[in-house]
């Protein structure tokens, strides 16, 4: 089970790294959504993967999982909600300035199409 959830992680982070490195501004935000969502499994998993256990001490001295990566990964959430909205509108008001949603505000020149014809 943990082979599969790091091989599951580590696919998810590739896609994100993949998205971040393309032309676009709206891949960029994918991207950037998937690594936050991998980062927030990987914090869920540090706290090991328990069964059958209550996440809050009561009276039992018996076994108990580890509210903590819980309520990080719930406050990282949040976070990336109000990130991911303030990154979308940097993206459309990119778009209305430059006109174009390439992240560096220019076109790529296809070096076929710019040659002239003889």
């Amino acid at each position: 089970m943990e082979f599969l959830l790091a091989s599951g992680i580590g696919w998810v982070t590739a896609c994100g790294i993949y998205l971040l490195l393309r032309g676009r501004s709206f891949s960029v935000v994918l991207g950037l959504s998937l690594i936050g969502y991998a980062v927030n499994v990987f914090i869920f998993a540090m706290g090991r993967l328990w069964r059958n256990a209550p996440p809050i001490l009561g009276q039992s001295s018996g076994l108990v999982a580890d509210p903590l990566p819980q309520a990080l990964v719930l406050t990282a959430i949040v976070i990336g909600f109000a990130t991911t909205a303030f990154v979308i509108e940097l993206a459309l008001r990119s778009r209305h300035e430059s006109g174009s949603d390439h992240v560096d505000g220019a076109e790529p020149v296809d070096a076929l199409a710019a040659r002239p014809l003889r």
